[in-house]
């Protein structure tokens, strides 16, 4: 027998996604009907369910864009003579 493609798929309740994040069941549906999270609506009646893998994936990008916001604060505080190399280097601490 073929073996189901998504048979490897774990899905997360909204109320679980919220614990892994620190947000609220509404800040979840948020992102999914956003289309920052991947979820599809199951069972009968229909409960939202939200892609384990999407969850982590949504995380990486947050941390990604923490690192370039963090790259961008850093670059914004160097002083030309640091970005060249010459002259008076001026420290902020």
């Amino acid at each position: 027998m073929p073996e189901i493609p998504t048979s490897d798929v774990r899905l997360l309740a909204p109320a679980q996604v919220g614990e892994v994040l620190g947000v609220s069941v509404d800040e979840v549906m948020a992102l999914v009907l956003d289309g920052q999270l991947r979820g599809i609506r199951v069972g009968s009646p229909a409960r939202w369910r939200v892609e384990e893998a999407s969850v982590a994936s949504y995380l990486d990008d947050q941390a990604e864009e923490a690192r370039r916001m963090a790259l961008w604060r850093q670059a914004q505080g160097a002083s030309f003579p640091e970005l060249w190399g010459t002259g008076a280097v001026r420290h902020s601490d």
